[in-house]
């Protein structure tokens, strides 16, 4: 059985709602990726000190289903920072029937951020 990562605060806590669900009840494959870029500009975004535009993603790959009343947790960590980029990984893991409780991997991805300025050109990154 999985565990969540220990030690660490996730970026980001998120319940989906039936809205967020196929015909089938599981949840959209997009819905959890728009939800991964968020938690990822979050952390690169505390980096950058300010702005940041996603300008690539890894590929994604669903080892599990999401239902609705799985609770998300998506912990972010910087793979590296360069003059204008972050590089984020971001792990997804669900927590799935209080009752029985069990948690499971639902997919990682890596991004990279550029920071950007008010007009939306690149900006050094603060070290």
């Amino acid at each position: 059985m999985t565990s969540l990562p220990q030690g660490k605060q996730p970026a980001l806590r998120v319940m989906p709602m039936p809205a967020d669900a196929n015909q089938n009840g599981d949840i959209f494959g997009g819905w959890i990726m728009a939800q991964v870029d968020i938690a990822g500009g979050t952390a690169a975004g505390r980096v950058a000190r300010g702005r940041v535009a996603t300008v690539s993603v890894k590929q994604f790959v669903f080892k599990q289903p999401v239902q609705v009343g799985d609770v998300l947790s998506f912990y972010a960590d910087v793979v590296s920072i360069g003059t204008t980029s972050i590089t984020i990984n971001v792990e997804v893991y669900a927590e799935r029937r209080p009752a029985d409780p069990e948690v499971v991997k639902v997919t990682e991805a890596t991004l990279t951020y550029v920071a950007i300025d008010r007009d939306g050109r690149p900006r050094p990154v603060p070290r």
